[in-house]
């Protein structure tokens, strides 16, 4: 296996533009690899698991390929995006700071806080910009409702309300190694709410069943869950989750303040149909999230590459994905317990270079 040489991050290498490593070209990754390929002065070579999908992704977007991860980082890289299963993105974090590389990372980064915290240790020691993909930061409308909130414009907030529906279940084999719905699906909503408002989460009241889908207690999982949210500042938070949305993908944030009330997700294809009479259904609702958050999705990397470029800051830190996973661990313990759980209940002691 190849040695890889700890090195801080550097400027990109190479003069001819900026070379990206993709690692994993399944539906996420090949939107990514797709993006990476249409931006001006970036070249990309892929892998994946599966070699024989790597050569097409290749093939198809005039990419290289790389046999290993290992193979790919050692073949001098100016940054990696990695878009693996969730079990993939600790080591290959780990590969990248080892490598002096700059890392954009699929959500969750992992599911549990010791195994994020160890990959938090090793990216400080190797001090390399890390981008964890909440794409939800890079949406027209939720940065317009930060902005409303930042501001001023809104006025004091009071309460949040905000709601993920995935139209049908994933397979039984993504739920089996998903976290659950908290850690996986709610997880994005528990982000945007930290983002949006500017308010940590300090407690927090979940619960949720298997509604419609039974075989997901064979995974002590839930289709349908709810919280309530204790934030910071003051501010109440309401959170609905399902696996089961007849009318499309729904994903909606709403920010009551003093000053405004702001809908983020209200649209011409919100899948909602309102039961009042000459009320007007819009267009078919959004099949899912690629299709919903397309736009988003593509900002992300575009904004990773201009850090990289630039060696900004990065807009999602390992930090943040840290605090979405704390809300998460707790909204799940609430659900299993039945009882109101502070944010402190969860966290674990943590060394002195991730402090």
């Amino acid at each position: 296996m190849l040695t890889l040489r700890r090195t801080v991050t550097k400027a990109p290498r190479h003069t001819d533009g900026l070379h990206i490593g993709l690692i994993g070209v399944g539906r996420i990754g090949m939107m990514h690899a797709r993006t990476l390929s249409s931006l001006g002065d970036v070249s990309v070579t892929v892998t994946d698991a599966d070699l024989a999908r790597a050569s097409r992704v290749a093939d198809e977007l005039g990419a290289r390929t790389a046999e290993t991860p290992e193979a790919l980082l050692g073949s001098g890289i100016d940054a990696l995006v990695i878009a693996t299963t969730t079990a993939g993105h600790a080591p290959l974090l780990r590969l990248a700071a080892q490598a002096g590389v700059p890392a954009f990372c699929e959500k969750p980064v992992a599911l549990d806080l010791p195994t994020l915290d160890s990959v938090l240790e090793d990216v400080a020691q190797a001090r390399i910009l890390v981008q964890v993909g909440y794409q939800r930061r890079f949406d027209s409308g939720y940065r317009a409702a930060r902005e409303a909130v930042v501001s001023g414009a809104a006025g004091r907030i009071l309460a949040v309300r905000a709601a993920t529906h995935d139209p049908t279940p994933p397979a039984r084999e993504y739920i089996a190694a998903s976290g659950g719905i908290f850690r996986d699906l709610a997880i994005h909503d528990f982000d945007a709410i930290r983002f949006v408002t500017g308010q940590e989460v300090v407690e927090v009241y979940g619960d949720g069943g298997a509604v419609q889908t039974k075989w997901f207690e064979e995974y002590a999982d839930v289709d349908t869950a709810v919280a309530v949210l204790r934030l910071s500042g003051g501010a109440f938070g309401i959170l609905s989750s399902t696996r089961h949305d007849p009318l499309g993908y729904d994903v909606r944030l709403e920010i009551f303040g003093t000053v405004d009330s702001i809908g983020v997700g209200l649209d011409a294809r919100t899948p909602l149909r309102s039961a009042e009479a000459g009320v007007s259904a819009g267009e078919h609702g959004y099949r899912n999230f690629l299709e919903r958050f397309e736009h988003a999705y593509r900002a992300e990397l575009a904004a990773f590459v201009a850090a990289v470029l630039e060696r900004q800051a990065s807009p999602c830190t390992l930090e943040d994905a840290r605090a979405a996973l704390v809300i998460a661990l707790a909204a799940e313990r609430s659900r299993i317990e039945r009882r109101p759980v502070r944010i402190e209940e969860v966290e674990v002691a943590r060394s002195p270079t991730t402090a």
